[in-house]
């Protein structure tokens, strides 16, 4: 068990590093914002997995938190790239 868990663990890392690179590099703006929604992901998963191994229960509700604020903040970021104001209500048309 103990050499799954050090192999998804790694995985989990791996993942996250191409994320960066993919963050990094783009080539497009929304190939960095979905690299760093994956980054994020990965994070709450790298959470979990220490959850897991460590056996601190209380520790799940930080992955939570973290997937919450993730969310939201993506959301967030593809408005402002959108409409260029957070403030609009999203339902006009732009030109």
């Amino acid at each position: 068990m103990n050499a799954v868990l050090i192999a998804t663990t790694m995985a989990v890392f791996v993942t996250m590093a191409l994320a960066l690179v993919r963050a990094l590099r783009g080539p497009t703006l929304y190939d960095r914002i979905v690299s760093v929604n994956v980054f994020g992901t990965k994070t709450v998963l790298a959470v979990a997995l220490i959850t897991f191994v460590t056996g601190h229960a209380d520790l799940i509700d930080v992955a939570l938190v973290y997937a919450l604020i993730n969310f939201i903040a993506i959301v967030t970021v593809l408005k402002l790239v959108k409409t260029r104001d957070l403030a609009s209500e999203g339902t006009e048309e732009q030109n």
